[in-house]
């Protein structure tokens, strides 16, 4: 049956009519004031799936009081509304950046529609970054236009894109630590009363904003006393105070906990409703199959393709990113574990911000293993991490590593006895990300090397090549500055300075943050031939599908306590959550 053939329904919204039917063999669209359109989408969507959306931007930009849209159901959707002047709010036209011997930008175009979410995927170093900083002000394009509801203009700097209602979420906190959350918010944009700060409306409307993200901190502490996660947040709430119609999101789930990205779904799926123009950037692909409309894929500084509505799946997404057919991970090689090196026993941490003991933990891994930490932000799976790495005291408990027990609690000594910890933010605490591969690669060996105290030129060089061959690090030479590196290759130095003298135990907190799928495949196969030489991998990880894919046992944390242990088949989303939130799995 065609969509003319349907028969008439009637959708009753508040107080406005929509109508769909047909007449003449055509399809027939009526739908009440502009204002109230975006609601009405809603309705459409969710009872004519095969054209809704469609529907719904059309009437979106329909500017008339009322009208009724002749739709062919025969003709394209394109052809359909060729003539009906429907604009998107921002349109990039052949843009254009170049930095010195790289194109970023090479004739990149892309349009966002009001009440939809535009997702913009692609490897690192594909250019979304730069595309979002040219879209957000912070730079300007070498050639190529803006466009902002058909009339062109020029945006020279970030307040110069918020005041044509263009707001964008960074992935690198731009936040500043010993300012109040409620300053941060509000920092350039304070509100007043005759020239002075009015801190009680910019309190009082933080807490609002705060709220609407689901973050219960009071607005007036430091913001120093955030973990991570509660940061990025606070990045979403003071983008939402700008009230723009266009709002950037780079990356904004890299550091939130599952719970907490389905509240920022939940707000997503709100902005949308409200009209507003979503562009998402993320390398987690699952996020953007649950929210994407459409799909603008990069590579290389190049549109790669689009994807739109039933289109869009894991496997397209995937072979547009990196021009071939997706891979699968390969856990062939994968031995038999051997034993304990990692053992844990009556461990209580003492971490947090308010400096309060945690109950007892108890585990072990063994050589050729990799376990899981997951579990909800504040579970204390990265305090576990650094206490056992020795960065926080032990109130009390042992660790040992093949049997030993560290005898002083401390960095120095958990390095000798064969521990290595990956940090979660690897440009505050992982890197010197103003100084070189070299460097970076070897900094962590220095007391190893063969002329300690001194350091051998030749002995570095070729360390780091090796680490550069073996974990297929790309940089023009070992004296590239990592700043200047992408973030997969960030993060394989992060693990290759550890590797130099290869750890019995290796740490890793949040190990594909704000990383792209192929870097995410290498670093997994990185971690999975360290297995299967023998070490002992721990990961902290809120990324349920990189959880459930390379984990053979994971460690369920809530509130400082591991709540459960899972294998094999039981390695699911449901039995992890349930974990997470203190929950007993029920035996069947």
């Amino acid at each position: 049956m065609t969509y003319a053939q349907r028969n008439r329904r009637v959708f009753r919204l508040s107080t406005e009519e929509v109508s769909l039917g047909s007449k003449n063999g055509v399809a027939e669209v009526k739908c009440g004031r502009r204002e109230t359109s975006v609601a009405i989408v809603s309705a459409i969507t969710s009872t004519t799936p095969l054209f809704g959306k469609q529907l719904g931007q059309l009437f979106y930009n329909d500017k008339s009081a009322w009208r009724t849209a002749m739709i062919r159901p025969e003709k394209s959707f394109e052809e359909n509304v060729e003539n009906l002047a429907v604009q998107p709010r921002l349109r990039a036209v052949g843009l254009c950046k170049r930095f010195p011997g790289v194109y970023a930008l090479d004739h990149v175009s892309v349009d966002a529609f009001p009440s939809e979410v535009l997702a913009v995927v692609g490897e690192n170093g594909a250019g979304k970054s730069t595309l979002m900083k040219v879209l957000a002000g912070s730079q300007q394009p070498d050639a190529g236009s803006l466009l902002i509801k058909g009339a062109e203009v020029v945006l020279h700097s970030p307040a110069d894109a918020i005041r044509h209602g263009i707001a964008l979420i960074h992935q690198e906190l731009n936040l500043v630590d010993n300012l109040s959350v409620a300053e941060n918010i509000f920092l350039g944009r304070e509100p007043n009363r005759l020239g002075w700060m009015d801190r009680k409306t910019m309190n009082s409307v933080a807490a609002e904003f705060l709220a609407k993200v689901g973050l219960k901190v009071d607005p007036r502490i430091s913001l120093k006393h955030l973990s991570v996660a509660q940061k990025q947040m606070v990045e979403i709430a003071k983008a939402l105070t700008t009230r723009a119609n266009v709002l950037i999101m780079d990356e904004p789930t890299s550091s939130l906990s599952h719970q907490e990205t389905s509240v920022l779904f939940g707000l997503v799926d709100e902005l949308r409703c409200g009209g507003v123009s979503v562009i998402y950037i993320s390398h987690r692909l699952g996020e953007v199959l649950r929210l994407a409309d459409r799909v603008e894929v990069l590579r290389d500084g190049k549109n790669a393709g689009s994807l739109k509505a039933d289109t869009i799946n894991h496997d397209a997404m995937v072979r547009l990113m990196i021009g071939r057919d997706p891979r699968p991970l390969d856990k062939s090689n994968r031995q038999a574990m051997g034993v304990v090196r990692l053992d844990v026993a009556e461990l209580v941490v003492q971490a947090g911000p308010r400096n309060s003991a945690q109950p007892p933990v108890n585990l072990d891994a063994k050589g050729g293993e990799i376990v899981v930490l997951a579990g909800l932000v504040g579970a204390g799976r990265s305090e576990l991490l650094e206490t056992i790495f020795g960065v926080v005291p032990v109130a009390s408990g042992t660790i040992a590593v093949d049997g030993k027990v560290l005898a002083k609690h401390t960095v120095q000594e958990s390095i000798k006895a064969g521990i290595a910890l990956v940090t979660e933010d690897r440009k505050a605490t992982g890197l010197l990300v103003e100084s070189s591969v070299r460097i970076n690669t070897t900094i962590s060996s220095l007391f190893q090397s063969p002329a300690f105290p001194f350091v051998r030129p030749g002995w570095e060089a070729l360390q780091t090549e090796a680490q550069i061959k073996a974990l297929g690090i790309k940089t023009a030479s070992q004296h590239t500055v990592v700043a200047t590196l992408s973030g997969g290759n960030q993060q394989k130095i992060a693990i290759a300075k550890w590797l130099v003298n290869p750890p019995k135990v290796l740490l890793l907190d949040e190990p594909t943050r704000g990383v792209d799928i192929a870097a995410r495949q290498e670093i997994y196969n990185i971690l999975l031939k360290l297995a299967a030489d023998g070490v002992a991998v721990l990961i902290a990880s809120s990324d349920m599908e990189e959880v459930i894919a390379i984990a053979d046992r994971v460690l369920v944390m809530h509130e400082g306590c591991i709540t459960g242990e899972l294998t094999g088949e039981m390695i699911c989303e449901a039995n992890i959550m349930q974990l997470a939130v203190g929950s007993c799995l029920e035996v069947v």
